[in-house]
């Protein structure tokens, strides 16, 4: 594989691949099919097609734990073990699956993005059941305890953090700004936001979604709408720009035995028939060298 060259790393037909992450113990990527509640396991060196779990609800996201997975599912944080039934271990504060009356917006958001920071703490966020209004809220899962951190969000997107811990990187996609928060590893406090990056500004499509931070302490992201992986200096500087074959690229995460793999899933939700006989590579799982080393991504350990 070429430096830059992206390429097939497994053909899926995914509605909303998300969530890509890498375990380096195990030298396995997993990822997620939102919309149809699968959790994907793939050890690349193996030449074995991937492994798929069904949780039977929309998955937000995953995140390594020291032994299997932890998922924020659609009604809540679940731990999933190798074999068994998964494990609850919080509720979601946003979702109920009736609608009683007097219920009130917010009422039926589910989980999103999210990762954990160095600590072992779950950082996780909600997407507004509307898509649009600034109902969902970004949540801290600490010993055992979900915290609320930040409000009036309408799509919680792009959670990453700074090699030196400093920052907590995240934006609310309807906005298309990224922003960053001084960021305490020790104690999981926020400092005041600050616009990091706007795509606006920038005359870049799409909106920011998932993201990933390599050893060099720059933010990938991936541009829902806008075909392409866009790189960003620490200081907010667009560095470079990676066309993807299709419009949809969802978030992206660095692999493989050096962590010099990008790894990016795609959607074929928001696309007809006519798009998806265009962009036949939508849903799948591609990838890329990056020219640069990622992070190990941190264990749940709360």
């Amino acid at each position: 594989m070429q430096e830059n060259a992206m390429t097939v790393a497994v053909e899926l037909d995914m509605s909303l691949g998300e969530s890509p992450v890498w375990s380096v113990a195990r030298q396995t990527l997993y990822w997620a099919d939102i919309n149809n509640g699968h959790v994907y396991a793939w050890r690349p060196q193996d030449g074995a097609a991937p492994t798929r779990t069904e949780l039977g609800e929309k998955v937000g996201c995953v995140a390594i734990a020291d032994s299997g997975l932890v998922a924020a599912a659609t009604s809540g944080i679940l731990r999933l073990a190798a074999e068994g039934e998964p494990e609850r271990l919080a509720d979601n504060p946003e979702w109920e699956k009736e609608r009683p009356e007097g219920w009130q917006a917010g009422r039926g958001n589910r989980f999103n993005d999210g990762r954990c920071d160095a600590a072992g703490r779950l950082w996780v966020g909600t997407i507004a059941a509307d898509e649009a209004s600034p109902t969902a809220a970004l949540y801290c899962f600490d010993r055992g305890e979900l915290t609320q951190r930040l409000t009036g969000i309408g799509i919680s997107n792009g959670l990453a953090f700074s090699p030196d811990r400093r920052w907590l990187y995240h934006t609310d996609s309807l906005t298309r700004r990224i922003l960053r928060y001084p960021f305490d590893v020790d104690s999981g406090t926020l400092g005041e936001e600050e616009t990091w990056v706007d795509l606006e500004a920038l005359g870049l499509p799409g909106v920011p979604d998932g993201a990933a931070v390599d050893s060099q302490g720059c933010y990938w992201s991936a541009l829902y709408g806008g075909g392409r992986v866009v790189r960003f200096s620490p200081e907010g500087e667009l560095m470079a720009e990676h066309e993807v074959p299709c419009p949809h690229p969802t978030m992206v995460a660095f692999g493989g035995p050096d962590l010099s793999t990008l790894y990016i899933t795609t959607a074929t939700q928001h696309l007809d028939a006519e798009g998806k006989a265009r962009w036949p590579l939508a849903g799948s799982l591609l990838q890329m060298k990056a020219g640069v080393e990622g992070l190990a991504e941190p264990s749940f350990g709360a």
